[in-house]
């Protein structure tokens, strides 16, 4: 008898995610394309496991029939959530995936009467994308609720990127940024903005920014019309995206994101255990109301990957517990602003600046 789906279990958020199962009590049917790869960790963890390629709307639909919730680790998502949702809409089956894509949030938003009705959650971004930033919004909003701008930025202290990660902002590159502005998202130039943001006590960091999952996430949880997300990168990762805005054309070629796949695909998977475990991540957050008055607070977290781990598994928990309300649903949104604070390990200060 299994608790979950887990599709996408053999990537390297999936495997991570499958580490930890036994942890929260939880046993995953494990699920994806490759049959092969779902042997090899049958064989290792002892989980039951069954392949099925989400072009394959009639054995999707005979893999999530029977499923209350399906956590999807497959991405990039902006080209594997439709069919998996479809799918969940129809079977009954509630949807959680761990994605920071933008297109992949609003997907979930523009479904959200229909998910109603079916009695079915959609909710994107159970992972670091976007957790600890909706958490923070949340929490902000909170402190300040005539806020009308809200700012978030994070930074990470060691650690990598996975394959994942890496190809799905590759599918992004050569495309610029993107702002919340009046409550509308406004297409801006890569790099749009600089700021130096004090993370810690001890380090303020430059970051710049990008068109993080919040932009469109954060205004569902707390309603707040002008919001831009920051990401600390090194001054010389500044520059370069700053002149991908006049390389954007040859970026956006097929050649060109080939050779750079094979480049992402010739790297290790992902941080290992002793990078993960000497790793932090960082958020920090600002909101601003009309009459100028500022707050702000900080976050320090595990490495992104084990915080995506422990955050979905969580998720996954509160929804068996038949903590769900049917519909588009943000996990700040629903759970709260100290849906974080359940993570072993986080800490959080407020900050009132002015």
């Amino acid at each position: 008898m299994t608790d979950f789906l887990l599709y996408g279990a053999y990537g390297y958020t999936g495997r991570l995610i499958v580490r930890m199962c036994a942890d929260y009590g939880l046993t995953p049917l494990l699920s994806g394309r490759n049959a092969e790869k779902l042997e090899q960790l049958h064989h290792e963890f002892g989980y039951p496991y069954r392949a099925v390629d989400l072009r394959n709307t009639t054995e999707l639909t005979d893999l999530l029939q029977h499923q209350k919730v399906v956590l999807h680790a497959a991405g990039p998502f902006i080209d594997t959530a439709d069919a998996m949702q479809q799918v969940c809409l129809a079977t009954g089956t509630h949807y959680l995936d761990i994605t920071g894509e933008i297109p992949v949030f609003a997907m979930g938003a523009r479904r959200a009467k229909e998910a109603e009705a079916a009695g079915v959650m959609l909710m994107s971004g159970v992972g670091f994308d976007v957790v600890p930033t909706d958490c923070m919004a949340a929490y902000l909003k909170e402190k300040l609720p005539q806020a009308t701008e809200l700012i978030l930025a994070f930074a990470w202290k060691g650690g990598m990127l996975s394959h994942g990660t890496a190809k799905t902002m590759l599918g992004g590159l050569g495309s610029g940024g993107a702002i919340r502005e009046h409550g509308k998202i406004k297409p801006v130039k890569a790099a749009y903005a600089t700021r130096s943001f004090p993370f810690t006590e001890q380090a303020s960091l430059q970051a710049v920014t990008i068109p993080w999952g919040d932009v469109f996430t954060a205004f569902f949880t707390t309603g707040i019309p002008n919001i831009s997300t920051y990401f600390a990168v090194p001054p010389a990762q500044i520059k370069t995206m700053q002149r991908s805005n006049y390389l954007g054309p040859l970026l956006r070629l097929g050649v060109v994101k080939n050779y750079l796949r094979k480049k992402i695909e010739a790297r290790p998977a992902g941080p290992d255990d002793t990078q993960r475990e000497k790793a932090e991540s960082y958020v920090y957050g600002e909101v601003k109301d009309a009459g100028g008055k500022t707050v702000a607070a900080r976050l320090r977290t595990p490495e992104g990957y084990t915080l995506t781990a422990i955050t979905a598994l969580i998720i996954v928990k509160r929804v068996l517990a038949g903590e769900v309300k049917p519909g588009y649903q943000t996990p700040a949104g629903l759970y709260g602003a100290d849906l974080i604070m359940e993570v072993e390990g986080v800490t959080r200060e407020y900050l009132v600046t002015s």
